[in-house]
């Protein structure tokens, strides 16, 4: 069964291209041309990914992001920006986009990036779909159980975007090991990101704020200054 795709602009000739390109790599292709049709078809659609533009009329991508989340739809989201601007590109990120592209871009590059973005999410449905035995990581406070997709802290379940969830796995696996920037983009958005590290920094942020009592003191994912990340045993008092 094909995997859909809502692909949510306001420029015609953007959507036709992207519409062409993703059913010639054989999705079923939804679209929506202002945020407010995106939003819904966004609920009542269930696509498996969506691709949204950041400028939109009625309610920019943001706004719809944002609203998205709230409202737990976790499906996966790339977010397309015309602006050469950190600001708008990392702030999608902190509302729960998986990834970003700056205009203009390669349809071919788009097609590339869904494909990741899903084969990674294939993955961890399979994981969750063939497991035998409960699997669990517990450290300190945090338990995650891969199979169900599911993260706890003190007790009380964690809501995680998928690349939040992957990356919480990652680390967890690799406990007290120091991993760079580029280890962990290559693990966990599974492709070439031409080297931003920044969307390894905002994830981290915001897993930080969601395991840690403290983010300007992390007890679990420390900083490891100059290389990367280490994610470890809380210590005692």
């Amino acid at each position: 069964m094909s995997k859909k795709i809502l692909v949510v602009d306001d420029e015609q000739s953007i959507v036709t291209l992207l519409k062409y390109n993703l059913e010639q790599a054989g999705y079923k292709v939804i679209t929506a041309l202002d945020g407010e049709e995106g939003k819904y078809k966004a609920i009542t659609e269930h696509p498996d990914l969506i691709v949204l533009d950041l400028m939109l009329p009625k309610m920019d991508g943001i706004e719809v992001c944002k609203q998205l989340r709230q409202e737990q739809v976790q499906t996966p989201i790339i977010m397309l920006t015309a602006k050469d601007d950190e600001f708008d590109k990392v702030l999608g990120l902190e509302l729960g986009a998986d990834d970003y592209m700056t205009k203009p871009f390669s349809p071919r590059e788009v097609v590339a990036r869904v494909k990741a973005i899903l084969r990674r999410t294939r993955q961890i449905e399979i994981r969750a779909t063939s497991a035998i035995d409960e699997m669990q990581f517990i450290v300190g406070e945090v338990k995650v159980y891969p199979e169900q997709y599911e993260a706890y802290f003190q007790d009380k379940r964690l809501e995680l975007t998928p690349k939040e969830f992957e990356l919480l796995v990652y680390l967890i696996e690799n406990k007290s090991r120091v991993l760079t920037r580029d280890q962990l983009l290559s693990a966990v958005w599974n492709y070439d990101f031409a080297g931003d590290t920044r969307i390894v920094d905002v994830h981290i942020s915001h897993l930080r704020e969601k395991i840690e009592e403290n983010t300007k003191k992390p007890v679990y994912i420390k900083t490891i200054r100059g290389l990367g990340y280490k994610l470890e045993e809380p210590k005692g008092e």
